[in-house]
């Protein structure tokens, strides 16, 4: 019995649209395919929505001390000269150092994580900034399905599609 459906493509081809739309549901919240890789989008994202719900709060914080470029009030770096032993001038940039709280994945939280940043990829939103889905999905979609235990998305039919008559579906959380 195979793991999943072969869709009519070679299986990078099908990874790859997996790969797509899995992030474009998870970023959109409702995406519109045929019923087939509906149904695959939505095994794959209910198992890493049961992931995420189950490591959601699986980190500790710790203070780390980082060191960055002193900045002036116009944006730019801060410049001092020195003078090495044989005479040479040259300038160096001021740095200061900061204690910067991070957070630390437990193990298994971790790989889970990692689980997810196969099936999701980064993408761009309408201004060009980069939206990571992982940390939607563990930030966001994790705290929204806290107290359910399965049934994160639903497929609604709408007919066939006008081209070549494919059944499409409607994929979106509940």
């Amino acid at each position: 019995m195979p793991v999943n459906r072969k869709l009519g493509r070679a299986a990078d081809q099908r990874t790859a649209i997996l790969r797509n739309m899995t992030t474009a549901f998870v970023i959109n919240g409702k995406v519109e395919t045929t019923t087939a890789r509906a149904k695959e989008i939505s095994a794959i994202v209910e198992k890493l929505i049961s992931d995420a719900v189950k490591e959601k709060d699986n980190y500790t914080t710790k203070e780390v001390n980082v060191s960055a470029a002193k900045i002036d009030g116009k944006g730019k770096k801060v410049l001092t000269t020195k003078t090495s032993k044989n005479g040479n001038k040259y300038e160096v940039v001021e740095r200061e150092v900061k204690t910067k709280t991070v957070t630390v994945d437990a193990p298994s939280r971790l790989a889970a994580r990692r689980r997810a940043a196969y099936w999701l990829l980064k993408s761009h939103d309408s201004e060009g900034n980069v939206i990571n889905p992982v940390n939607k999905l563990y930030d966001e979609i994790a705290a929204r399905y806290e107290g359910r235990t399965g049934g994160y998305t639903r497929v609604i039919k709408i007919g066939t599609r006008r081209g070549d008559g494919s059944e499409m579906a409607i994929l979106e959380f509940v």
